[in-house]
């Protein structure tokens, strides 16, 4: 009596992979950050929008030509800059290793950046103090916005700075802290393109 061995097919198909493809190091997060800085640009034009139709609207109140202290504010970018071009330092020297240097000229950086806010805190005390607060037009509204979002923007790019200069000091030069020294840098750069845009549009072509 013979007896038949049925065999299963050897020609399965496979549907998963016994191991995950590996994504090159740091490619999600800088992708993550350029959608985040892409979200910001949305946040700025439609500011930006609202003063270019609202900042012509004074309701009887103060205009630009009577508020703007251009030579303060000219000083005030000034600060900015000059803090882009220390953070230019910075990155120039993760790029030797010098993790001092690096340190030190991202504190650097931040001190220029705390001036460009204290600045801009006295300027929003004034314009208060003289009574052309936001709430006196439109004009002063759509103002105080746009400022002012770019001065939050200053805040949370000091704090994250600190932070960063804690952990590079804990942790040294690791992979993940020069990606987040890039990432900063990215953001830094952002906003000294924003003031940029907001000093010509909104206090050069004031003041004319």
């Amino acid at each position: 009596m013979s007896t038949e061995v049925l065999t299963a097919p050897t020609d399965e198909r496979v549907f998963h992979l016994e191991q995950e493809p590996e994504h090159p190091e740091g490619t999600s997060t800088a992708l993550g950050f350029w959608i985040y800085l892409m979200s910001d640009c949305l946040i700025f034009a439609t500011l930006f929008a609202t003063f270019a139709v609202l900042g012509g609207n004074y309701a009887g109140g103060p205009t630009p030509k009577e508020i703007f202290e251009l030579p303060l504010v000219a000083v005030n970018t000034a600060m900015l800059l000059l803090s882009s071009i220390t953070y230019g330092f910075a990155m120039l020297s993760m790029q030797d290793k010098d993790l001092s240097g690096v340190i030190r000229w991202l504190l650097i950086t931040a001190c220029f950046g705390a001036a460009f806010l204290c600045i801009e805190l006295y300027e929003f005390y004034h314009l208060i103090h003289e009574g052309a607060g936001p709430q006196r037009s439109a004009f002063l509204s759509s103002f105080f916005a746009l400022v002012g979002t770019h001065g939050l923007h200053v805040t949370f790019g000091l704090i994250w700075l600190f932070t960063l200069v804690v952990q590079l000091r804990k942790h040294g030069l690791s992979p993940a802290n020069e990606r987040r020294v890039e990432c900063l840098s990215m953001f830094w750069h952002f906003l000294d393109v924003i003031w940029i845009g907001v000093f010509t549009f909104v206090y050069l072509f004031g003041m004319i």
